[in-house]
């Protein structure tokens, strides 16, 4: 399983001068391919959550990044979506009007791309999170492994469940929003490895 957003820090950087020009370019290509596959969600209920925002755009395509703005007590906010693709943001302009929490939202093309964050400032998921997401919707876990820290953009868990069922259920919650991002859920090829308590010496 691994949770997806935007992260430019991927990109290669070039130490070649000459070079620069033809790389801004490719990051203004970039930049405008993003603006694409995104649209821009108002007059957005303080009740709706961002979980219940990718859910409402997953039937339009897979929502790679799902943000709201805007004061959190107040009446009215609005919000970013990126598609992985540009005909998923198409397919979004089809759903304004639609009703969320009490009022209807109005979608337009974005003008703008969804701003990376900086990992640093992510909340940090932890072990418990996952489980208790997992759990909820699949079933019981049995084993479960958190690999990476809370700096890097991209972390990884291993999720055993107690039932064969409760596996088959979790490939179905990909896109779905786990703290404020969306996951990536794949078949392990490896069963869980029990953590080994290690042996502290004086």
């Amino acid at each position: 399983m691994r949770r997806n957003f935007v992260d430019n820090e991927r990109r290669n950087v070039y130490i070649n001068h000459g070079r620069r020009r033809t790389n801004e370019r490719a990051r203004r290509a970039d930049r405008e391919e993003s603006i694409r596959r995104t649209v821009y969600v108002s007059e957005l209920d303080h009740t709706v959550t961002e979980e219940r925002l990718a859910e409402t755009f997953a039937n339009c395509g897979q929502v790679v990044d799902c943000r709201i703005c805007g004061d959190p007590h107040s009446v009215m906010r609005f919000a970013f979506i990126e598609f992985s693709g540009e005909e998923g943001a198409r397919a979004a302009l089809n759903l304004g009007g639609t009703m969320l929490g009490f009022y209807p939202v109005r979608v337009l093309p974005s003008k703008t791309a969804i701003l990376p964050v900086n990992p640093k400032f992510l909340p940090a998921v932890t072990q418990l999170d996952v489980k208790s997401f997992f759990e909820e919707l699949c079933g019981e876990v049995s084993r479960l492994r958190l690999l990476g820290d809370n700096v890097h953009s991209t972390r990884i868990a291993f999720v055993e469940f107690v039932n064969a069922e409760g596996a088959i259920q979790a490939l179905n919650c990909s896109g779905m929003i786990l703290g404020t991002l969306p996951v990536r859920v794949s078949p392990s090829k490896t069963p869980v490895k029990p953590r080994l308590n290690r042996v502290v010496s004086n």
